[in-house]
């Protein structure tokens, strides 16, 4: 029987968890294709490779805990995506329905139940959510209704030194998105309509949060008189004046709402794919500009890669931090064939394509 128990490795564990400053948007296409995308920051690499799950595998929950197993089932749709920490987890991916999964950080506010024997058998564990998911629906409907049949819990990640807090987003081919959150409130689900996540707070604090800046427009303001003196901008780019540039997560969320309902129209997902990438290049963060100062030393929060989701076409595409060339794979094709659960290498290097030649005198 196919089993979805990919190899732990050892991995770093920290005594406080580093920062984590990931940004989702979803754009939509003239044609109706829904192109859910996203960063993933965090203080040192995760160890992200591509795994593709085949359906009929048997899928175990509670994996980091090798004394006790909570759900068990078998998937119904074949998914693929980014794991993390070479775990058998998928952090960010897609189903070959086109369901669109991914995990950010929610530190601070995220609390889930506690295992108990008596919700063992139903327990999901925070980081295993994307599995359940990609692996038993094909749409946001179906995924509110599969909520109500687990348990999530909290287990202990070695690698970040606690559990995992996360919230989720969850977007169909439909076009329909929403927002998974377990706090001390129990679960919520809020509908994405905004086309943005980010990290802390809640997704409706963000909602209410972004009222103050609904004056932002990108067209440059107007020159205006006072007492006979003429005042103009003094450059290009006024009508964004007021717009957050710190990497806080309320500022991200203001930006990323602000750039997708700001960005011209896309005729198809090829140009939606195009847009979302050059969307998210103005979130990336290179080393060195947040830096966490721990017991274990000083911790970098850094874009290791960017995913970008066509629903449609069932492409995943990606770029990391060493390989800034885009990536693409097809889900569907992928799992072709596919009989057991598989991995390829994610990130391997850095090349440059010199052009020099071009200028050769022949």
């Amino acid at each position: 029987m196919k089993k979805f128990l990919l190899p732990l490795c050892i991995g770093m564990a920290i005594t406080s968890l580093p920062a984590a400053a990931c940004t989702g948007i979803v754009l939509k296409s003239d044609d109706g294709v829904t192109i859910p995308a996203r960063t993933m920051e965090f203080g040192f690499d995760v160890e992200s490779d591509i795994a593709m799950v085949p359906a009929g595998t048997e899928i175990k929950s509670l994996s980091s805990n090798p004394d006790k197993t909570g759900l068990v089932y078998k998937a119904k749709y074949g998914f693929g995506g980014a794991n993390a920490f070479d775990r058998n987890i998928i952090v960010d991916g897609m189903n070959e329905k086109g369901l669109y999964y991914g995990a950010f950080y929610f530190a601070g506010v995220a609390k889930y139940s506690e295992l108990t024997k008596e919700n063992q058998a139903q327990a999901v564990s925070s980081e295993e959510l994307g599995n359940y998911i990609l692996a038993n629906f094909a749409n946001i409907d179906e995924v509110k209704k599969g909520l109500e049949k687990i348990t999530v819990v909290g287990t202990l990640i070695k690698e970040i030194g606690g559990i995992a807090p996360l919230h989720y987003a969850v977007t169909d081919a439909k076009g329909d998105s929403i927002v998974i959150e377990y706090s001390k409130d129990g679960l919520k689900i809020h509908d994405n309509k905004l086309g943005v996540v980010t990290n802390p707070p809640s997704y409706d604090w963000h909602e209410t949060h972004v009222r103050n800046f609904i004056g932002l427009s990108p067209e440059n303001t107007k020159p205006i008189e006072i007492n006979g003196v003429k005042l103009t901008g003094i450059s290009q780019g006024t009508g964004m004046v007021g717009l957050p540039g710190d990497y806080t997560s309320p500022s991200r969320f203001v930006r990323a709402v602000t750039f997708v309902n700001s960005s011209l129209p896309s005729k198809n997902a090829d140009e939606a794919v195009f847009r979302a990438f050059h969307i998210l290049n103005a979130f990336d963060i290179p080393k060195g500009l947040i830096v966490e100062n721990t017991d274990d030393g000083d911790f970098h929060d850094y874009t290791v890669w960017t995913s970008v989701s066509d629903t449609k076409n069932k492409d995943y595409y990606f770029k990391t931090y060493l390989t800034p060339q885009h990536m693409k794979l097809n889900i569907v094709d992928s799992l072709k064939g596919l009989k057991a659960p598989k991995i390829i290498e994610m990130e391997s290097t850095h090349s440059y394509n010199d052009i020099t030649g071009q200028f050769s005198q022949k």
